[in-house]
């Protein structure tokens, strides 16, 4: 009798210990990260809450959303045991296995390469507007006034259109020279003094060196506008002001390539000091970086050349969690009945993700 009294004390404790634990939500963390983890009218939603939503749905859970600034926040809260599970744009690496336990992937993406609006070339008004196009337009304004006040000097005793004084003659002169350059002059107003005939000839041959030399001008800041500022290509970057997410996959790409780049805190500082001007292009997560330029980012920026550094995304857990062999159980319950599809439509409008 004692021995049963004994048993079911100890069971009542157990018990007493068991239920508050069981009855205690889960621990959900997240970061920011449009579109797969975001704020809506309060509410959050994103791809990979949507999923966990409809995983925990599946599954009988009930928990609770804690977001942080930080996506390194974020994963240690889960290497910790301080949170259950970590739902954004984790990207599944042999380093952070090592930590933390992942899901099946639930997302495949990759890195891309964002820039300027029309910053690939520079464009075509930045060009012409440059100090050196500046200087060669004053330098033909410069020679053409010149030559048509040197043609008054030599035919304002003998042409009534160059009769006057230097001041009234001033845009006349100038404007004989100029046609003098583009049609070759003015019939009617052919030099009558032997120096002036002689001066216009050298004038009218000099002309075609001018000409040359300033389209030469216009064309060579444009090819080398072109070599410098194009960017296609992560392997276009070096040189460039380069910026990512620290800790990022990113952020290990670049550096394993001696890529000079500056890491940022957060997605948040990274894209303020982008829409600040004082980035040439930023590598990050291609769905993220896609999404910003088709939303806030439309005027602001544009992606450059193709997919690189293809990787999947997961949910985390800790580290012998037993939480990844349900959440992968119903994932793959969830792609034979059609619902992780009808997420990926939502969200980004393909099924192929």
């Amino acid at each position: 009798m004692n021995r049963i009294c004994k048993s079911l004390a100890v069971f009542l404790i157990l018990w007493g210990i068991a239920v508050p634990v069981l009855a205690q939500d889960l621990r959900v963390v997240t970061v920011t990260r449009e579109p797969f983890s975001q704020v809506e009218n309060g509410v959050d939603v994103g791809f990979s809450l949507d999923l966990w939503a409809a995983i925990a749905e599946d599954l009988g859970l009930d928990y609770q959303i804690d977001r942080v600034e930080r996506f390194a926040e974020m994963l240690e809260a889960v290497e910790t045991g301080a949170a259950d599970v970590a739902a954004a744009n984790i990207s599944i690496t042999a380093e952070r296995e090592a930590r933390l336990d992942f899901s099946q992937p639930i997302f495949a993406s990759g890195l891309r390469v964002m820039v300027p609006k029309d910053g690939t070339g520079g464009g075509v008004w930045s060009i012409l507007l440059s100090w050196d196009i500046f200087l060669a337009v004053i330098a033909a304004f410069a020679v053409l006034l010149a030559g048509g006040m040197l043609m008054w000097l030599f035919e304002r005793h003998r042409q009534e259109y160059f009769r006057g004084g230097a001041q009234e003659k001033l845009f006349p002169a100038f404007w004989w020279a100029l046609n003098l350059v583009v049609n070759g002059g003015f019939e009617e107003r052919v030099p009558q003094s032997a120096i002036g005939r002689f001066f216009a000839t050298i004038l009218v041959v000099s002309s075609l060196f001018v000409v040359s030399i300033f389209v030469a001008t216009i064309t060579s800041a444009m090819t080398i506008s072109a070599i410098e500022g194009s960017v296609t290509s992560i392997n276009d970057l070096y040189g460039k002001r380069v910026g990512t997410t620290s800790g990022s996959t990113a952020a290990a790409y670049m550096e394993a390539r001696d890529l000079r780049f500056e890491g940022f805190e957060d997605l948040v500082a990274l894209l303020a000091s982008f829409e600040e001007g004082q980035l040439d292009a930023v590598v990050f997560d291609a769905p993220i970086l896609s999404y910003y330029v088709n939303t806030d980012g439309a005027e602001i920026g544009e992606l450059v050349g193709t997919l690189f550094l293809r990787e999947n995304y997961g949910f985390a857990v800790p580290s012998g969690s037993p939480l990844r062999e349900d959440i992968d159980r119903t994932l793959l319950r969830l792609t034979e009945d059609g619902t992780y599809r009808d997420l990926l439509v939502k969200w980004f409008g393909s099924a192929n993700g």
